[in-house]
């Protein structure tokens, strides 16, 4: 369903994006150079019209994308598809005018503003029209009930039971599809069974949103309960981008915590789990790509020297690949330049030290200046790592981590990077007591998640290189 949604969204942008564009052509043809009508068909033996018929969907259909439009296709709400619709058609236009049209002979400037606001009005209106259709007829299967979002009730007890009969009682219905319930103490309502199984506890989260394909969640826990919560988020943060929503209490509604998405929907405290704008996450990916490739490119003398002067200066591969633990704890094989003899781990995994004598003479100068890790470039090409995010570890040590900082997890909410704010601030930990403290620095990066965040960080990281400041 998700898929013909995204098409039927795809499909009718693209429409829209070409109606846009033969609709200025013919404007700017009569009425700005005073073609008659019957003049008008001479447009399309222009070369520039059958080229932008193909090029501007195009650019259209990637600014959406980076906007983050495609993404929830099922759960969009008119009003702020309509902002959406607003302001990426602003942004659009404004390109399409520097880019296309900026050098065109012109009499007066008075017909730039002219055809500007054309085809801002038209492409607006056409996008949006078409969008809302498919976004009513949505809305529409939603609230007859023939379209439903899988959920998980978390909490076994009179409020949630309470909650489950408010959503399924209310005037329009939010699409809300129960699969059953999780409990979170003793606490249990038989009446609660009689509408949806219980599924198991709060350790059994994860393994039952990855078998029943569950979309969101909400937390309906009783007033003792509440001390639960934070582990009730944590263990939703891992379990993929689901949408978390609360019961407010009267202190939430009092300071104002609950914002309503619909008038007639039951008031719910909607938790956010992404940690960015969908466009900023767009443009880091896109940035990821591009400057790995650059990174490979340019830096192939450089790989292949290094890989030489590796296989001569101890015996063994030139590359060395381990599991390590990533986004949403799901373990991929991360790469490097190899920086330590090949016996190195015979007596079990073990932290790198100062003046380890398992690291090559070469190793330990690959090391200063991050030469070592150059084929994690390749990583973040394949999107199991990404240029900047906490360093992935493995689940060897994870385990001696969590035991003394559980929230060491919430760093799995996003793919791991070759650099960080830990590696940055802190550099490489030798000990897991060392892994614990460089930890608040890659929290601190959660919550100030961001492109300028990321750019410091590449900055920084560079200094780094340049310094020999590595270990």
């Amino acid at each position: 369903m998700k898929k013909k949604q995204t098409a039927k969204y795809i499909v009718f942008d693209t429409l829209s994006a070409m109606l846009a564009w033969a609709s200025l052509f013919l404007f700017r043809k009569i009425f700005v150079e005073q073609m008659g009508f019957h003049d008008a068909g001479q447009v399309f033996c222009d070369t520039n019209f059958w080229l932008g018929l193909v090029l501007v969907p195009i650019g259209w259909l990637s600014l959406y994308t980076l906007q983050g439009t495609y993404r929830n296709v099922l759960r969009k709400a008119r009003v702020k598809e309509l902002i959406d619709t607003a302001v990426a058609s602003l942004i659009g236009v404004i390109v399409i005018f520097f880019v296309l049209l900026i050098d065109d002979e012109i009499t007066t400037y008075r017909n730039y503003y002219a055809s500007f606001l054309f085809l801002l009005a038209v492409h607006f209106l056409l996008t949006y029209a078409l969008r809302v259709a498919v976004t009513s007829q949505t809305a529409r299967k939603v609230h007859t009930r023939q379209l439903g979002f899988p959920t998980l009730l978390v909490g076994g007890g009179p409020k949630a039971y309470q909650t489950y009969l408010d959503l399924e009682n209310q005037e329009t219905y939010s699409g809300n599809l129960f699969i059953g319930y999780v409990t979170v103490s003793d606490i249990d309502n038989p009446q609660l069974d009689c509408v949806m199984p219980r599924l198991g506890s709060l350790d059994d989260m994860r393994s039952l949103v990855e078998k029943h394909h569950i979309e969101e969640a909400i937390i309906a826990v009783e007033d003792s309960e509440q001390q639960r919560i934070s582990d009730i988020l944590h263990a939703l943060y891992f379990c993929g981008d689901i949408i978390i929503k609360i019961t407010p209490d009267a202190r939430d509604i009092i300071v104002g915590s609950v914002k309503l998405n619909s008038i007639f929907h039951s008031p719910l405290i909607v938790i956010n789990n992404r940690l960015m704008e969908e466009w900023q996450y767009s443009v880091k990916r896109i940035a990821d790509i591009v400057i790995s490739i650059i990174a490979l490119v340019l830096l192939s003398p450089v790989f292949l020297l290094t890989a030489l002067i590796v296989k001569l200066t101890s015996p063994g591969p030139v590359f060395y690949a381990q599991e390590r633990v990533g986004y949403h704890g799901k373990p991929f094989k991360m790469h490097k330049f190899r920086s330590m003899y090949i016996d190195a781990e015979d007596n079990g995994p073990a932290l790198s030290k100062d003046d380890d004598p398992r690291i090559t003479p070469f190793g330990r100068f690959m090391r200063k200046v991050r030469l070592d890790e150059i084929p994690q470039f390749y990583n973040v090409l394949k999107g199991t790592m990404s240029l900047v995010g906490p360093r992935p570890e493995r689940q060897y040590y994870i385990d001696q981590i969590v035991k003394r900082a559980p929230e060491y997890l919430l760093l799995q909410r996003i793919k791991p990077g070759i650099t960080s704010w830990g590696q940055v601030k802190y550099g490489y930990a030798s000990t897991v007591d060392e892994m614990v403290e460089r930890l608040r620095y890659d929290l601190l990066y959660l919550d100030n998640m961001s492109l300028t965040t990321d750019l410091k960080i590449l900055v920084y990281t560079v200094i780094i290189i340049f310094q020999g400041r590595g270990k």
